[in-house]
């Protein structure tokens, strides 16, 4: 069981970093993943992920309270509104890449629409 929490925690810290630059792919749920199976499977990765100088404060503010304030998911979902509309201008003439952009992002938004806000 450790090692497919291993499995998972990476392929989701992979995504959650992809996500960073690929428009539409969420990053924040992705990392609470990985923190979440780093948590069962290893200790060490778990710990290094917590004192991640970008990482870190995310995952103490969820340990503590399990949400997001208005602020991170409003620059969330204006950050990866804005990559997708970019993003789909500059793949003109191209519409099954668009519509997977749009997708995409519209799964993210919904995403993190789906967590708690801390007030």
């Amino acid at each position: 069981m450790r090692g497919f929490l291993w499995t998972v925690g990476s392929v989701s810290l992979m995504l959650g970093l992809i996500g960073v630059v690929l428009p539409g792919l969420p990053t924040t749920p992705f990392i609470l993943l990985a923190a979440g199976c780093y948590a069962k499977a290893s200790p060490k990765l778990h710990a290094r992920l917590l004192n991640h100088r970008w990482f870190g404060p995310m995952l103490r503010d969820w340990d503590r309270d399990h949400s997001l304030t208005q602020r991170t998911k409003t620059v969330a979902l204006v950050s990866m509104t804005l990559m997708v509309v970019l993003s789909i201008w500059g793949f003109q003439g191209r519409p099954l890449l668009q519509g997977v952009l749009l997708v995409t992002g519209i799964i993210g938004a919904v995403a993190v629409l789906r967590i708690a806000t801390r007030r």
